[in-house]
């Protein structure tokens, strides 16, 4: 029987800064448009076991990342989202705790896609203790007195393999730096092992869940996923590049559109839904983001910083031709909220029919915890 606890808990994503210990080395992170003063801010790093066993989790998060950034979307006041990535339990590491931080806490989610997407299993020790150590050190966390800062770890054998870096010790180490630690469980709730896991989300204030891997794996589709995916890259042609950063960024944004659609099981769909939301926010390299959030002078860029259709353009017309892509942009976005209504209805009635526990997986899991640690921040999540 599902623990009590399980259902207030949810996951997924980590990350970087400067790694204190000799354990792993950080990747450098990229730098994010200046967030408002006046919003909420919740840094999220997800540490996932990558040892031959878990691709049935691997899958899953890939399957689950947009789900968890449009339910944070419906967070009041809208939050500043970071998210890192951790990985752990991997031989191809080189490092004698086979830990590696993959990317540091950024708010461009495009970026932790496509590092989510690129993650391999290979056999491996998974050391539970050093997966929270590194997320705890290795990352650039919010200084802001009322973020919500949080580690979710997920894997499936026993949390006390490592002996230099003890999970407990490391659980409590990170809470009283106000991170709170989640332990998602790959496997029956019950018995010692999960009973470990259980222990060390306890000791850092957080939330244990366990999942089933393999039938987390297995997406719901609907009638709504093709139009939505068609509408997300209908979006691609609304973003504005500027500067050296933003070919590279919009480029990615089309690969990652990609990579969602051959996923199946709807990913391409809860991706659209993402980067309809204000969570979705490119001011770094989009001039539609960037003049929206007062992120850039449209009007003062150098020509070179422009795309070519842009650059022979005089200021007027520069504003004139952002704030038409920006009404594209918004008639887009409104389409995509109403498919998605009936999108959501259509897979909770699906989930009846089928007798699937609302709370049985991977994005569910964390869903749940971070609406119920939100609440302690004063970040009120619908």
């Amino acid at each position: 029987m599902r623990s009590i606890m399980y259902r207030t808990l949810a996951l997924c994503l980590v990350a970087l800064s400067t790694l204190i210990a000799s354990t792993a080395m950080a990747a450098p992170t990229e730098k994010d448009a200046k967030p408002a003063a006046d919003r909420s801010h919740i840094d999220l790093v997800i540490a996932l076991d990558t040892s031959g066993s878990m691709d049935g989790l691997i899958d899953s998060a890939r399957q689950k990342l947009w789900n968890i950034v449009n339910d944070l979307a419906t967070a009041k006041p809208t939050p500043v989202l970071r998210v890192g990535l951790v990985s752990f339990g991997n031989d191809g590491y080189t490092d004698e705790g086979w830990t590696k931080v993959d990317l540091g806490l950024t708010t461009d989610l495009d970026l932790v896609y496509e590092k989510l997407m690129a993650l391999r299993t290979n056999g491996g020790t998974e050391y539970v203790g050093r997966a929270i150590h590194v997320s705890h050190t290795g990352m650039n966390w919010s200084e802001e007195k009322r973020a919500l800062k949080m580690i979710f770890v997920a894997g499936n054998e026993s949390a006390d393999q490592d002996q230099k870096f003890r999970a407990m010790s490391e659980a409590g180490k990170a809470i009283a730096d106000d991170i709170i630690v989640n332990t998602i469980f790959c496997g029956q709730d019950s018995g010692e092992i999960a009973s470990g896991w259980r222990n060390v989300a306890m000791r850092a204030d957080g939330q244990f869940a366990s999942i089933d891997q393999e039938r987390d794996r297995v997406a719901i589709s609907t009638p709504m996923d093709k139009r939505l995916a068609e509408l997300s890259n209908e979006l691609n042609g609304t973003y504005v590049h500027y500067g050296s950063r933003g070919v590279k960024a919009k480029k990615r944004q089309e690969r990652m559109d990609v990579s969602a659609r051959g996923l199946g099981g709807g990913a391409a769909a809860t991706r659209a839904q993402a980067k309809a939301s204000a969570l979705y926010d490119n001011s770094s390299w989009d001039l539609v983001d960037g003049l929206e959030n007062e992120a850039v002078d449209v009007k003062t860029l150098a020509a070179a910083e422009l795309p070519p259709e842009m650059r022979s353009m005089n200021p007027r017309q520069r504003e004139a031709y952002v704030k038409k892509m920006a009404t594209k942009r918004d008639r887009i976005k409104k389409e995509i909220a109403s498919l998605s209504k009936k999108r959501d209805a259509y897979i909770k009635a699906e989930m009846k029919k089928q007798n699937r526990d609302a709370q049985d997986g991977f994005d569910k899991a964390v869903r749940s915890t971070i609406r119920k640690q939100a609440r302690s921040k004063g970040i009120a999540i619908k």
